[in-house]
C-alpha cells in the first residue's frame, strides 16, 4: 500500500545555473514531492512568502545575494525562520564555508559533487518531519478541544450523572408511594370525641445511592491513548535531533504527554 506525498509543502531549490536546477530536480524527482526552482536569493525569498516549503536547498556561489545571506534572511522572517536549510557549494571552497553556514541557521551543508542517495536521504528526512509536526499540531488542537470540553462539562455531551440519578430516585419514590386510604365513614360523635388518627404510611427509605460513574466512552479512551503513543514517539525523534528550537518542541510536547495522561485518569480510562 503506497501513501499520498504530502502536497501541502515542497521542496525548494535555489541555485542560478539552469543545469544545476536540472540535476537537483533529477536527484529528487523520486520522492514525489513539489519541487520549486529559484534562480537568486530575491526569487527563493519571495517564493517562501507566497507558499509553505519543508525543505530549502540552497547553493552558496550565487551573485548578488548568496547563500549565506540568503539563508540569513530566511532565518530572520517569523514565517519561514524554522523551514531547514541545506546548503550546497563546490569542492574548491573556503574550508571554513561549513562553519559559517551552521552558523546562520543551516541544518546541513554538503559538498559537490555529492551522493545522490545522500541527498535523497537527508531531504527526505526534513519532509518526514514536516508531515510529523502536521500531526502534532492537529493532535494538539485536536487535545485543546478535548481538555476544554472536559473543563467545562455544560457545554456539550451528557448531562452531570448526579442529576440524572437524583431524578430518578426521585422519580422512582413518587411512584412507589401508595394512595392515600380511604378511611370509613364515622358518626358524628365519634368524629368529635376520637378523631381518626392519620394512616400510617411505609417507613421512608433513603435514596439509593448513585450508580459509579461511567468509564469515558471507549471510542475517547483509544483516542487518547493513541495521541499519547504518537507524543511520545515524536518527543524522542525531536530529542534526538540538534537545536534548541526541537528541544522547545519536545519540551512541550513532553507538557502535553502529562496533560493526556491527566485527562485520562480523570476520565477513568
Amino acid at each position: 500500500m503506497t501513501t499520498a506525498p504530502d502536497t501541502s509543502a515542497g521542496i525548494l531549490i535555489v541555485d542560478d545555473m539552469e543545469e544545476n536546477l536540472v540535476a537537483l530536480e533529477a536527484v529528487l524527482g523520486s520522492l514525489s514531492q513539489k519541487v520549486v526552482r529559484a534562480r537568486s536569493g530575491e526569487e527563493a525569498l519571495k517564493a517562501m512568502l507566497r507558499e509553505e516549503f519543508a525543505v530549502v536547498l540552497i547553493d552558496v556561489l550565487m551573485p548578488g545575494m548568496n547563500g549565506f545571506e540568503t539563508a540569513a534572511n530566511i532565518k530572520g522572517l517569523d514565517q519561514t525562520k524554522d523551514v531547514p536549510i541545506i546548503l550546497l557549494t563546490g569542492a574548491s571552497v573556503d574550508p571554513n564555508y561549513a562553519y559559517r553556514g551552521y552558523t546562520v541557521g543551516a541544518a546541513d551543508f554538503l559538498i559537490k559533487p555529492f551522493d545522490p542517495w545522500l541527498l535523497r536521504t537527508k531531504v527526505n528526512v526534513f519532509l518526514d518531519l514536516h508531515r510529523k509536526n502536521r500531526q502534532l499540531a492537529a493532535q494538539a488542537e485536536q487535545l485543546k478541544r478535548l481538555l476544554t470540553s472536559d473543563d467545562h462539562p455544560g457545554g456539550e455531551g451528557p448531562p452531570p450523572a448526579a442529576t440524572t440519578t437524583t431524578a430518578a430516585a426521585t422519580a422512582g419514590t413518587d411512584a412507589a408511594a401508595p394512595a392515600p386510604a380511604v378511611s370509613p365513614a364515622v358518626s358524628p360523635s365519634v368524629s368529635a370525641e376520637h378523631p381518626p388518627l392519620p394512616p400510617e404510611g411505609p417507613r421512608a427509605q433513603p435514596p439509593p445511592e448513585p450508580p459509579p460513574q461511567p468509564a469515558a466512552p471507549a471510542s475517547d479512551a483509544s483516542r487518547l491513548a493513541e495521541i499519547a503513543g504518537q507524543l511520545a514517539e515524536v518527543e524522542l525523534l525531536l530529542r534526538d535531533a540538534k537545536g534548541s528550537d526541537k528541544k522547545r518542541l519536545a519540551d512541550r510536547i513532553a507538557e502535553l504527554e502529562q496533560a493526556v495522561g491527566r485527562l485520562m485518569v480523570s476520565r477513568g480510562t
